[in-house]
Order: structure tokens, then C-alpha cells, then sequence
């Protein structure tokens, strides 16, 4: 059995018929397109001295939706039942030892 590098030299390379047309770019070839970077914080020029920002309509609902969430999600793990396997061989251990007539409290 020959090598294999004499098997790749003996390959014929495949031919590259995908597009003869150069590169190929997501913005279908139009070159780069962003905003370009103005200094501002998010682009807002802030509001002149006495005045407040505006808030936009979708403001309040993602404040209300990110710390909504995440106090349900604290209360939720708060009172997560125990599942631990620790847990359940404690109170199987008394179980069983209260069975028997065993003494589980410690002075």
C-alpha cells in the first residue's frame, strides 16, 4: 500500500466553481454599514442644564420586567423545597431509628 501522501498527490484538486464574481459580504457587497460613534453615551446628547431626559415608551416595562423577575426569582429559590439526598437520609435515618424504639433527640 502506497503512503498516503503520494495518494494526495495523485488526487486531483477539486475545482472552485462557487463565484467567480470575487467576495461575497453579508450586506451584499455595499461595504461596512454602521452608525458611526458620535461620543455620546448610547448616541443621546444629554439634555441641557435644568432639563430631564425623556424616557422612551419601552423603558418602564423592561425595568418592571428585569427586577419584577428578579424578585420572583429570589422569593422562588427562598422556598425551593430541600431536595438534597442529605436531607432525606437524615429523616429516613430517624424514621427508621423511631421504628426500632431508638432514642434520635440529643440531650
Amino acid at each position: 500500500m502506497p503512503p498516503t501522501s503520494l495518494l494526495r498527490i495523485a488526487r486531483p484538486a477539486a475545482p472552485r466553481t462557487l463565484c467567480s464574481a470575487g467576495r461575497r459580504y453579508a450586506s451584499h457587497g455595499h461595504g461596512p454599514q454602521y452608525n458611526e460613534p458620535t461620543g455620546w453615551l448610547f448616541g443621546e446628547k444629554p439634555p441641557p442644564a435644568g432639563q430631564k431626559r425623556k424616557k422612551e415608551g419601552w423603558e418602564n416595562m423592561w425595568y418592571v420586567g428585569i427586577y419584577g423577575t428578579m424578585f420572583v426569582t429570589a422569593v422562588l429559590l427562598y422556598y425551593k423545597p430541600d431536595t438534597s439526598i442529605q436531607t432525606w437520609a437524615i429523616q429516613e435515618a430517624k424514621t427508621r431509628m423511631e421504628a426500632r424504639g431508638e432514642k434520635t433527640d440529643y440531650p
